[in-house]
């Protein structure tokens, strides 16, 4: 296989590994959205409860209900405080992407620096090739009519 074959399907590989992580992007973005509507849903729904909370408290405010409330609401921190976590580590995740993805548009980009290089100095020897043989030709030819010509004027005389 020709060395340009070669880097053709190399640059194909990678064009599919890129592709690859250009979906692994997208699925991390997807994942992070959904973890940080999560955590919205989360943040309103502490925030709509203790809202109704107060608003009862005012009128009856017995403590059993205050220690499950307050129980409630610590736990609804924690699951605030674990999506923060989930958030955190989904942003990582697609950093970590992004940077693949950017590797893998680096190298097919490179690849394909590197084909284009090697086909324009095939080009340019086939066109050395090519500009030898012409002048080869015109060689033999200017040679042959230099042969007639003496030729000519060695019987003519």
């Amino acid at each position: 296989m020709s060395l340009l074959k070669t880097l053709a399907v190399a640059v194909d590989v990678a064009s599919l590994k890129r592709d690859a992580a250009s979906r692994a992007v997208g699925q991390a973005q997807q994942k992070y959205i959904a973890a940080h509507e999560q955590l919205t849903q989360l943040e309103t729904y502490a925030t709509e409860t203790e809202a109704r909370w107060m608003a009862q408290a005012q009128t009856c405010a017995v403590p059993e209900l205050m220690r499950h409330h307050y129980q409630f609401m610590e736990r609804l921190a924690q699951a605030i405080q674990m999506q923060l976590g989930i958030l955190a580590d989904n942003a990582r995740w697609v950093e970590a992407a992004k940077k693949q993805l950017t590797e893998a548009e680096i190298r097919v980009a490179t690849l394909k620096q590197v084909c284009r290089n090697k086909q324009v100095e095939a080009d340019r020897l086939q066109n050395r090739r090519e500009q030898k043989q012409i002048d080869e030709f015109a060689a033999q030819r200017f040679g042959k009519s230099i042969d007639q010509q003496f030729g000519e004027d060695s019987h003519g005389h």
